[in-house]
């Protein structure tokens, strides 16, 4: 076994050491007495990791089974949404917004315990058609105050936010949003939006999003930090359509962007369970049509994309993964990309990831309280429930919070169900 696959082999290890600790429970009842030797069931119910998909599909599909299987599949594996924000799509004609149908969408995320993002609030992509006819002044103001405004409307529904995307590349754009950034440079660009939603809501979680692994990515994020401006998570895109990436290489990129001291988002991953893109192909964004799932791509999807789960899973600079996209349905090039099929039955790879998220990473122990009502175990970082039998056979129960930067001893306090 060469030396990468030793240090493989060893993740296992390393994502019990970063992503579970022990901890000490003491279990008392209303009366605030010690829940003694009683049997006690701790699930996790909700993971700190952040596991996700982008979900423009939520509320949105006309056929209501289809709908219902989508949201339901959804639910049942992920706690994390990515919803749409993009200017040309938000607001396809001027002051018309779909600021209503974006609440329902967090709504339903929230009933679910789903964690949301609103993506993106600068890109020089999803340009509106609109914004061509206006002096590029007038342009830049109503940039300025979509980003000071969106994140004051959705605050406590949405709270993280890809502020920028793929600032490295505006400049070649021809649109208002690309020669701002040429103008201005990226990094002052991106400066400035995230100062605008931090003025919009300083409770947020801000990214700056780019899919360009090199150097400039890099300049940009050392400058960010040398101005002191409010980044709090860096975002590294993934799209795969010509084929994935070495783990050494994803091991690589997570070691590079972790030297700057930021959590780090996989935001778009993409690995095709189809027909690969040419890797001369250097239009690979087209969309197809007849670009479908197989079954020997849907095996090679799983087995790299647990691989690759695991493994971004075991670094501790990692705090989230958004998979791109979570359906066939509709989804991103028309590309076989998802975790479902376009009918919404589970791919492999879907299986798999329920396998881990909801099983092998997720904290479910049976154990006894002592005589004082403690119980020791060892538990992944998120939210969980209690359930204490006592010797009467009545059930008590409760919750605690297990937080990596928390308290390893813990009081819970439990009632009748």
């Amino acid at each position: 076994m060469d030396g990468f696959g030793t240090f493989m082999a060893s993740q296992g290890e390393r994502i019990r050491d970063i992503r579970s600790a022990e901890f000490s429970l003491s279990l008392l009842d209303a009366g605030s007495n010690p829940v003694s030797q009683a049997g006690v069931r701790v699930e996790l119910v909700n993971h700190a990791f952040k596991f996700g998909c982008n979900a423009f599909q939520v509320r949105t599909i006309a056929d209501p089974e289809l709908q219902a299987a989508y949201e339901t599949r959804y639910a049942d594996l992920l706690n994390y949404a990515t919803l749409p924000f993009y200017w040309g799509m938000y607001e396809a004609e001027p002051g018309q917004t779909r600021e209503a149908q974006l609440h329902q969408m967090a709504a339903w995320c929230a009933a679910h315990d789903i964690t949301t993002k609103g993506h993106p609030l600068v890109w020089h992509e999803v340009f509106p058609h609109w914004a061509a006819e206006l002096d590029e002044e007038e342009v830049l103001r109503r940039l300025e105050a979509r980003v000071r405004t969106i994140p004051y409307q959705f605050k406590g529904e949405v709270d993280i936010w890809d502020v920028f995307n793929e600032a490295t590349v505006s400049q070649r754009f021809d649109n208002a949003v690309g020669r701002w950034v040429a103008c201005e440079g990226a990094a002052g660009a991106v400066a400035k939006a995230l100062h605008w939603a931090h003025a919009a809501n300083p409770d947020a979680t801000l990214l700056y999003n780019d899919f360009n692994i090199s150097q400039s990515f890099e300049r940009l994020v050392e400058t960010l930090l040398e101005q002191g401006a409010p980044v709090d998570v860096l975002g590294v895109q993934s799209h795969m359509h010509q084929g994935p990436w070495s783990l050494e290489r994803a091991w690589q990129v997570c070691e590079t962007y972790a030297r700057f001291g930021l959590p780090l988002h996989f935001t778009e991953l993409t690995v095709l369970s189809g027909r690969l893109k040419a890797a001369d192909d250097k239009d690979w964004h087209t969309p197809q049509t007849g670009w479908v799932t197989t079954s020997e791509g849907e095996a090679a999807q799983a087995e790299y994309g647990e691989r690759l789960y695991s493994l971004l899973f075991s670094h501790p600079a990692v705090e989230a993964i958004t998979w791109w996209d979570f359906s066939d349905y509709h989804a991103w090039q028309r590309a076989p990309a998802g975790l479902v099929r376009a009918d919404v039955s589970p791919k492999p790879l879907y299986e798999r990831l329920m396998a881990l998220i909801q099983g092998e990473w997720r904290t479910k122990v049976s154990a006894n309280t002592d005589q004082d009502g403690g119980v020791r175990l060892r538990c992944f970082f998120g939210a969980h429930s209690v359930a204490a039998t006592l010797p009467s056979g009545d059930i008590i129960a409760g919750t605690f919070d297990a937080r990596k930067d928390g308290p390893r001893e813990i009081t819970v306090r439990l009632i009748p169900e």
